[in-house]
């Protein structure tokens, strides 16, 4: 408990830090992401407890990382993450889960994420800022991508990438657990820091 209330706080910190460098009240932030005024002055007050879908709403329109909302200070050169360190942002009713492993640095960051996909278990995501770029490596099992609509088998082995300002869908498929490692390259940008 005392972890998640920890958590929370440096997302409230980071949420208003970001708003304030962009010069957003907290009525114009509710409106560009489409997330409540009630839940953003919850969110701000570290009280709560907000989903993924409203992470990346609120990064995507303070052109940030979603982990960058949620990361502490760095703490040295090399930083070395166990994914049972990390809660996941995501939990689907049959055992899907979504862990943000790390974000790198730097004027175009690459978000790193660790994806369990149960059979027939799906995450629908709404489109990205533009300039985001997903890729998907299969480790074990198969998924299915879905993209604009179009549906794509990703396998064992294989990786695929696409531009993520788009509807796209993950979906668990087959009869195993997949598992996959998605990076998503966020745009280049003075915001993007």
């Amino acid at each position: 408990m005392a972890e998640t209330a920890a958590a929370l706080r440096t997302i409230a910190h980071n949420v208003r830090a970001a708003r304030t460098r962009a010069g957003l009240t907290l009525e114009e932030l509710s409106r560009r992401s489409q997330v409540s005024k009630g839940a953003l002055v919850a969110l701000e007050k570290a009280q709560g407890n907000p989903n993924l879908a409203t992470l990346v709403r609120l990064a995507d329109t303070l052109g940030i990382s979603v982990s960058a909302l949620m990361q502490g200070p760095p703490e040295g050169r090399v930083r070395i993450v166990a994914a049972d360190t990390v809660v996941p942002l995501w939990t689907g009713e049959l055992g899907s889960e979504a862990r943000l492993m790390l974000t790198t640095s730097g004027p175009a960051p690459v978000e790193v994420w660790r994806w369990r996909l149960e059979p027939d278990e799906e995450y629908p995501s709404h489109p990205h800022q533009a300039g985001v770029v997903e890729t998907v490596s299969v480790t074990s099992g198969r998924m299915t991508l879905i993209v604009d609509g179009a549906e794509h088998v990703v396998e064992a082995g294989q990786t695929a990438t696409f531009d993520g300002d788009t509807a796209h869908i993950y979906r668990g498929s087959g009869t195993e657990t997949c598992n996959l490692i998605m990076t998503v390259q966020l745009p280049p940008g003075p915001a993007s820091t």
